[in-house]
């Protein structure tokens, strides 16, 4: 099993920026594909952005394409989240998670427990 840290969250005005981290501990060979999911209140959680470790091929939701940024470190097992130009539609609880590629919460392996952004004026 692997265990995901998420950090970075925060309270942000809209068209701020944050940057999420996510750190994993256990074995990496356990996943090659790593990123972010987010649950706005009252909404079903949903598949932000996905990253390979292998060859870095990423994947975007269309919602967030051109202001986020996802990469990764594999020396360091940490993922980032590049959030820039936030909306109000972005507050959320982010989720770290592994085996995103196919970007269905049923077939996640490892969650971590969220960091909270706000967007808010």
């Amino acid at each position: 099993q692997v265990q995901l840290v998420e950090s970075g969250g925060g309270l942000v005005q809209p068209g701020g920026s944050l940057r999420l981290s996510c750190v994993a501990s256990g074995s990496p060979s356990d996943y090659e594909h790593i990123g972010w999911f987010r649950q706005a209140p009252g909404k079903e959680r949903e598949g932000v952005s996905c990253i390979s470790r292998r060859d870095g091929r990423t994947y975007y939701v269309d919602s967030v394409k051109g202001r986020f940024t996802i990469s990764r470190d594999n020396f360091k097992n940490t993922v980032y989240l590049q959030m820039n130009n936030l909306a109000p539609e972005d507050r959320a609880l982010y989720y770290c998670a592994t085996d995103c590629e196919l970007v269905d919460v049923g077939f996640v392996g490892s969650w971590g427990r969220g960091t909270q952004v706000t967007v808010s004026s």
